[in-house]
């Protein structure tokens, strides 16, 4: 049991603040601190074969909706998006919820129950009979899912503080490498044991991460204890700077706006750079997926950097730098090197979600740190949707380059946003 502080008003020694009266001193981090290296390997894991399983259809879900008796054109484009980004819209609308959760009933059975559910929700997809299922358990699979957002909760949670930023950078590698490799997996494994079976193949990959949570993963959870921590961590609070936890949340919404901004023009500006049908495609994805492997370089080092250095540092160098790199993709006049700065701007890009999950889960109590950072894993679905609708919005209206122009300035303007928004000391912690 955590040993309670209490203390006394006598003459000759200082009045006792309220933080100082019955306040475990047996937090939540010094509990787990045996497991969270062990945690955060089988995290990481997680992540990366959830996000293979995840995006590994993109290469073949259209022919997949075409199998399920869709025929005309337009509808398989039409039906293929809503199904892909059913889970995602789901996902950020349920992550504030499933944190608030992993607050009172534990960040384990968080995981348990995501990895469970899409093992069975991913097998299930192999044997839906219309598109209309197929779109169901896809938003289904985002409801009962997110084990890469249930990961950042407990890792962000069980990390020693000044580890937490190297330990989150890490975490991203593993999903940033799971989006990397799923379309991979996608084009192959179709061929081998045919689309329905991929999807078993799939939910097999997130059946090994569901078995490592449930009997590898360590968490010392005690709501009795922990209630005692939130009564007294609220009444202790001081006042949070609120502006600057807005600015990080809106910060992270721009990281996924950015990266996505140019995904329903990629292929349309690559075949303006004089590159012949037959390699189209196959650029385009190369050139996608280049950002991400910029991003696999350099997200475990950033993230140690602001372990070293302090978060909003290196944000605002981070937000600076992808700028810079955005710009120029403006005026590339050959696929490589697009290709270049893509890879630039990830290894750039890298060190922003790591810094600002960093900061937020040191601004919030141990009590509160999942509802706080589901709704931080809420702002980076947002970006995902607002990304791609703002990019195709302005090359209709304006023109292709002028979406990296226009990405690029405003991941300029948040540079200096979060310098001014930065406070003098630490952020304190929020009061929830």
């Amino acid at each position: 049991m955590g040993r309670m502080v209490r203390g006394s008003g006598t003459q000759g020694t200082s009045p006792v603040t309220v933080a100082e009266v019955l306040v475990p001193t047996d937090t939540y981090v010094q509990r787990n601190a045996p497991y969270w290296r062990r945690n955060l390997a089988i995290c990481v894991f997680g992540s990366f074969t959830t996000l293979v399983s995840l995006s590994m259809l993109l290469p073949f879900l259209p022919l997949y909706v075409q199998q399920l008796g869709v025929t005309d054109q337009a509808a398989i484009v039409q039906w293929s998006g809503i199904a892909f980004s059913a889970t995602f819209f789901a996902t950020g609308v349920t992550a504030p919820l499933w944190g608030m959760l992993a607050d009172r009933f534990g960040r384990k059975p968080m995981l348990i129950r995501a990895a469970v559910g899409m093992t069975v929700v991913m097998s299930l997809i192999g044997v839906v009979h219309n598109v209309t299922e197929l779109v169901a358990l896809r938003f289904i699979a985002g409801l009962i899912g997110g084990y890469a957002s249930a990961s950042i909760v407990l890792v962000g949670t069980q990390t020693p503080p000044e580890r937490s930023g190297w330990a989150l950078g890490l975490l991203s590698t593993g999903a940033l490498t799971g989006n990397l490799v799923g379309p991979m997996v996608g084009g192959l494994l179709p061929g081998w044991i045919g689309i329905r079976g991929t999807f078993f193949a799939g939910g097999g990959m997130i059946g090994i991460a569901a078995i490592l949570s449930i009997f590898a993963l360590r968490e010392d959870f005690r709501p009795a204890l922990d209630s005692k921590q939130r009564a007294a961590s609220r009444a202790a609070a001081p006042t949070t700077n609120r502006t600057a936890v807005i600015v990080l949340m809106m910060t992270a919404m721009m990281v996924l706006l950015a990266n996505m901004s140019i995904e329903p023009i990629i292929t349309i500006y690559v075949a303006q750079l004089d590159v012949s049908n037959d390699h189209l495609v196959q650029l385009a994805g190369f050139i996608m997926a280049s950002s991400a492997f910029g991003s696999i370089l350099t997200a475990a080092k950033l993230g140690a950097l602001a372990d070293r250095i302090g978060g909003w540092r290196v944000i605002t160098g981070c937000l600076f730098l992808s700028g810079i790199a955005m710009l120029p993709q403006a005026v590339v006049t050959a696929w490589w090197q697009l290709a270049a700065l893509r890879c630039l701007m990830g290894m750039a890009i890298a060190g922003l979600l790591p810094s600002i999950a960093k900061l937020v889960r040191n601004a919030v109590n141990d009590t509160n740190a999942g509802k706080i950072l589901g709704w931080l894993q809420s702002s980076q679905f947002a970006g995902q949707v607002v990304g791609p609708l703002l990019g195709s919005l302005i090359g209709v209206h304006v023109g292709l380059r002028a979406v990296f122009v226009a990405t690029g300035v405003l991941l300029i303007a948040f540079a200096g946003i979060t310098r001014w928004a930065r406070p003098a000391s630490a952020l304190s912690p929020i009061r929830t």
